[in-house]
């Protein structure tokens, strides 16, 4: 038994599509499907029907696919704990969260709530949205904080966790002031001088939210680079690289001392609900707390 055909076999129970599975795993289709009929041939059943379309899960497959979370759930749970025996007696709180939230937010949230939870203790661990959907979904984490978009759905079954949604972010178009003022760079650009351009990778969260801010608009960019991390793409916006949709609360000191300038209006602008998600009946009473005071 392998770990990951269980991991392979809930995503594929939710998906019930082998191609968004196998993108979402980030592994072939052709490697993900040996996985699937390798966990077939440990259950000695078929779980999945593959003569429908989309595919379903056989009965036994449904009556395996909670075993199977509570499998994945119950395994990564016994290590974390295995792992914070020697810490104390207060095991940590586990937050899965995007990069740019957890040094914009979640650090002064923590370090507020530390005054008023007593032995608070959390772990963080910052990755890409889909890898911390999964952790979330794998038991392998406490919460989840991650935007909210309509134009980039979530690699989560949300009807199995509560949700509180906690703050509204901004995602808009900077770049450096007195670079975009020497070069006149103001969306959309022109045909004449395509402004150079910092972009997301297309895969990841924001990308697909600068995507659907774009996506059915006449724009003349020139991209330059691409990054995953909204600190990076900062770091090059600051330093004249070019323009680049980053999340206000990340780009709100730079605003207010005229270093970054919007170069569109608000139609270029979009939306992001701030949301934690959780599965209250798992936390100990310490989680508890600090769940309710996000309201």
């Amino acid at each position: 038994m392998d770990l990951n055909w269980l991991r392979d076999f809930i995503c594929l129970g939710r998906t019930l599509s082998f191609t968004r599975a196998a993108a979402e795993r980030n592994i072939t289709q052709s490697a993900f499907s040996r996985r699937i009929k390798s966990l077939e041939s440990w259950t000695g059943v078929a779980l999945i029907d593959r003569a429908s379309f989309p595919v379903t899960l056989t009965p036994e497959g449904e009556q395996f696919l909670p075993v199977a979370k509570e499998a994945v759930a119950q395994l990564l749970g016994a290590r974390q704990a295995i792992r914070d025996q020697d810490l104390g007696d207060n095991p940590f709180l586990r937050f899965a969260v995007l990069h740019t939230i957890s040094v914009n937010f979640l650090a002064a949230k923590i370090e507020e709530l530390e005054h008023s939870i007593a032995n608070l203790r959390t772990k963080v661990i910052s990755d890409s949205l889909s890898t911390c959907c999964q952790l979330l979904s794998d038991g392998a984490c406490d919460f989840l904080l991650c935007y909210r978009h309509p134009g980039s759905a979530l690699v989560l079954d949300e009807s199995q966790f509560s949700r509180k949604d906690i703050a509204v972010d901004k995602l808009l178009p900077v770049a450096q002031t007195k670079k975009a003022k020497s070069e006149k760079w103001t969306l959309p650009g022109s045909e004449q001088s395509h402004m150079p351009y910092l972009a997301y990778d297309r895969a990841s969260f924001l990308g697909n939210v600068v995507e659907h801010i774009t996506s059915n608009r006449s724009t003349h960019f020139d991209i330059r680079y691409v990054d995953s991390l909204v600190e990076a793409i900062k770091r090059r916006t600051l330093s004249g690289g070019g323009i680049a949709w980053l999340p206000y609360s990340s780009v709100k000191s730079e605003l207010g001392r005229g270093e970054l300038i919007n170069i569109g209006d608000d139609s270029w602008e979009t939306t992001m609900d701030l949301s934690l998600f959780c599965s209250p009946e798992r936390l100990d009473s310490i989680g508890l707390q600090l769940w309710e005071s996000f309201d």
